[in-house]
């Protein structure tokens, strides 16, 4: 897959079928239009272009932070795996979004990435305040040379899937299954393993505590969580087959009167040195809230019976 961060670096590409968005989350939504550019660009011996925004114009259109479901380098390894051929990054900026909706589909589509047609879902809109919609796209194709498809609304099991709704799912209530359902695949959130404060060895429970973890990027709802523990790019042979079974704990660790918000995972039967390893955790189901214990001993006795609810999840869940 092509990847062309910036203005200056796009390649222009008359040939091309083009998607316009955030595509946070590439979840089942995205899933269906990406499908159809996939199809389009074959009946038409294009290339299959995805043109996505950084940051989230949200952010910059409200001047705040907008928590992700995906990184954009995660985002592109989601549509690398699904097959699209060039995925286009463009800074937004405020600039860039006083933009009138002529001149973005003008000098950005049309001149700089080049298309012969666009898909876009219903709701997409463009140009300064969002001024342009489907209507004046359809307009703007006839007078470039390009055609536009509409996607309608996209449905799963009655449902809208959105991905407001699967970061509240995550970011909220820790639903991780219902996400996964949405995302077609668990939540990830990946970090670097630094020292924590080994309290976790004391008691029978060591833990990999992730630093780094990417900004922006949205932490799971505090409490227990069953999660598969993957390796990414190890920087020589991985300590980790495959992937392996963890019980993840996100939050201040109340017992101990923790101050700062921590990701542990305690990766069940391993032995092992992971300080310095980039760990990635894919989220299956919560366990149950995080909460505060009498001492060491009521907390043991509550880790074990998360332990075993994890197992039985594992087990559901293959290996």
């Amino acid at each position: 897959m092509k990847r062309q961060f910036g203005l200056a670096n796009v390649k222009h590409q008359p040939q091309s079928v083009v998607t316009v968005g955030t595509f946070d989350g590439v979840h089942a939504g995205h899933q269906q239009i990406l499908k159809r550019l996939q199809n389009r660009a074959a009946v038409r011996g294009a290339e299959s272009t995805l043109l996505t925004f950084d940051p989230h114009p949200r952010e910059v259109l409200r001047d705040a932070p907008m928590p992700l479901l995906t990184t954009v380098e995660e985002r592109g390894e989601l549509l690398e795996a699904v097959g699209i051929d060039r995925f286009v990054v463009l800074p937004f900026t405020e600039r860039f979004s006083q933009m009138s909706p002529e001149a973005y589909v003008r000098d950005v589509l049309v001149d700089r990435i080049g298309l012969v047609e666009i898909i876009v879902g219903y709701d997409h809109s463009f140009g300064h305040k969002g001024e342009g919609d489907g209507a004046m796209l359809r307009q703007l194709g006839t007078q470039f040379g390009f055609d536009v498809e509409i996607i309608s609304k996209q449905v799963v099991d009655r449902a809208k899937v959105s991905s407001t709704r699967i970061r509240q799912l995550v970011g909220d209530t820790g639903e991780m299954a219902e996400a996964r359902r949405l995302l077609t695949r668990p939540y990830r959130l990946s970090g670097t393993v630094v020292e924590g404060e080994k309290r976790g060895r004391t008691i029978g429970f060591p833990t990999a505590n992730l630093d780094e973890v990417p900004p922006r990027k949205i932490l799971p709802a505090r409490g227990v969580y069953a999660a598969w523990v993957t390796e990414a790019s190890p920087p020589s042979k991985s300590v980790i087959a495959r992937k392996h079974p963890a019980m993840v704990n996100v939050g201040y660790r109340p017992t101990f009167n923790g101050k700062e918000q921590t990701v542990e995972a305690h990766l069940l039967n391993f032995s092992g040195d992971l300080y310095g390893r980039q760990l990635e955790l894919h989220f299956l189901k919560r366990i149950r809230d995080e909460r505060s214990f009498d001492g060491p001993d009521a907390l043991v006795a509550q880790l074990e019976n998360d332990r075993a609810a994890c197992e039985m999840i594992f087990a559901e869940n293959g290996s």
